[in-house]
């Protein structure tokens, strides 16, 4: 449904522009941005799990990227009572350097259609696994979020896995609704899940 393109790429850095957001260089850029509170811990829960080989130092990303990854999380274990698995979060221009001398198909550590990993507000989720039902589920729920302009979603089948760039309006827009766990998550859709007792603004 959400297949990559230049034009995604296109929309992901704007956004990133839009946000005055840097492209984080290095090592050093990385810590400074933690040390501020500009990147966030993602933390492994009931509805979370994190790729072992994530290097821990990368599992930081936007405080509303971190808010969105643990809503979608949440909604996707109140459906099926799993978790779902977090492969990829914020990278810096150097890392994305060396993924792409092994991955042909990574996106550029420079220019208007750079990796939006480099700005901390992307994360890659295992699509791999997942069945029919759980893809479908997760494509209506991208599906929505796009629509709002919340976020830049793409399907990589290389990795099998869905890369969400999630803009920084969806802070703005979580505050205006009611995230609230269901009793009864099965007989609801996924907009509803995420969002239950309120309109989309």
């Amino acid at each position: 449904m959400f297949r990559p393109s230049h034009e995604s790429l296109l929309i992901q850095n704007a956004e990133i522009d839009r946000l005055d957001l840097p492209r984080i260089q290095d090592e050093t850029e990385l810590e400074a941005l933690k040390a501020d509170g500009s990147l966030l811990p993602i933390v492994a829960n009931e509805s979370l799990k994190i790729e072992p080989s994530l290097d821990p130092s990368r599992r930081y990303c936007r405080p509303w990227t971190l808010d969105f990854v643990n809503d979608l999380s949440q909604a996707y274990y109140n459906r099926f009572h799993q978790q779902i698995q977090l492969n990829s979060a914020v990278r810096t221009v150097k890392v994305q350097k060396k993924l792409r001398r092994h991955n042909r198909n990574a996106a550029p550590a420079e220019g208007d259609t750079a990796s939006s990993h480099l700005a901390g507000v992307t994360i890659d989720l295992q699509r791999r696994g997942m069945s029919k039902e759980q893809i479908v589920w997760m494509e209506h729920y991208l599906f929505y979020m796009k629509a709002l302009g919340l976020v830049e979603p793409e399907e990589e089948r290389r990795h099998w896995c869905f890369h969400i760039m999630v803009s920084g309006h969806y802070s703005e827009w979580r505050e205006t609704q009611d995230i609230v766990p269901l009793d009864h998550p099965d007989t609801e859709p996924a907009e509803t899940q995420l969002a239950a007792g309120s309109g989309a603004k």
